[in-house]
């Protein structure tokens, strides 16, 4: 069932001006309750121009938003009620951080909904758990926190409004890789107890093929590819001709293959070629 539904949406920026540019052009696509959508695309692709429509912080030059089968726009004073279930993390979005202490920034969502202490508070701390916020570190000045700190308490803000999509836009730009693992690995722990629906833009395509059940490719403002990533990885010449490249590990093991060894096609993660070689070592009798 879709939760997310766009049809036919186009955007332009400086409509009727000389500096008219057309950023979104004539997206059509439907998300399932659920899925972890990846998004990529060559930088001016459209992508963030493209999220920013999913709750209402763009409206679309034409076209529609459906959430739940409800045009968003369909009722333009209650657009704020739509930024609560399609909660947005920007990149770095610890440059969001305003309040006096963590546990207040966290709380700013959930208090503008009108919950209780009591549910505010449950929120904020649960939010805090699944970014790895420490109590102790709830009492503290966000702006005392390290990097990695700081971005997961702006994520936690967002998800303490329990959105029912997700929208992260590079979430781990910047991060070293064991803030960048630890950070995928918070946000799909969530995912999965959570359930909902997330939207993950990234240029990196290892952290893409990570966590995506389907790709979104765009490309100049139109939807290129819509599949899952075994599929859009495999259309290497094509991704290329956008600017655009197949996870590492991809690349590496399709190069093994062609020079004869018995790897499958299709590998995306590190996980998955460390599992081929040790089966071929075996195979051959090397292990």
């Amino acid at each position: 069932m879709s939760i997310i539904e766009v049809k036919n949406l186009s955007y332009v920026y400086g409509a009727n001006t000389p500096f008219e540019k057309k950023a979104v052009d004539n997206l059509s696509v439907s998300v399932n309750k659920g899925e972890v959508i990846g998004l990529i695309g060559h930088t001016g692709s459209g992508k963030s121009t493209f999220v920013q429509m999913l709750n209402g912080l763009l409206r679309p030059t034409s076209g529609q938003v459906f959430l739940d089968g409800a045009d968003i726009w369909a009722k333009p004073k209650e657009i704020r009620k739509i930024r609560f279930r399609v909660g947005m993390v920007f990149q770095y979005p610890e440059y969001q951080l305003f309040d006096e202490t963590v546990y207040k920034d966290i709380s700013f969502g959930p208090a503008n909904q009108g919950l209780s202490p009591d549910e505010i508070d449950s929120k904020v701390r649960r939010a805090a758990k699944f970014t790895g916020i420490s109590d102790e570190l709830l009492d503290k000045s966000p702006f005392d926190l390290s990097g990695g700190e700081k971005r997961r308490a702006a994520i936690a803000g967002i998800i303490a409004m329990d959105p029912d999509v997700l929208v992260l836009d590079e979430p781990t730009a910047g991060l070293d890789p064991m803030g960048r693992n630890t950070l995928l690995a918070q946000i799909m722990q969530y995912h999965k107890q959570r359930k909902n629906t997330i939207f993950f833009v990234s240029h990196s395509m290892e952290d893409i093929s990570r966590v995506a059940d389907r790709i979104m490719v765009m490309n100049k403002g139109r939807l290129e590819m819509f599949d899952t990533p075994r599929k859009v990885f495999s259309e290497v010449e094509r991704l290329g001709k956008m600017g655009l490249r197949v996870p590492q590990v991809s690349k590496i093991t399709s190069e093994l293959a062609c020079l004869g060894y018995d790897i499958p096609e299709g590998i995306l993660t590190v996980e998955q070629a460390f599992s081929a070689l040790l089966s071929l070592l075996k195979k051959e009798g090397k292990l």
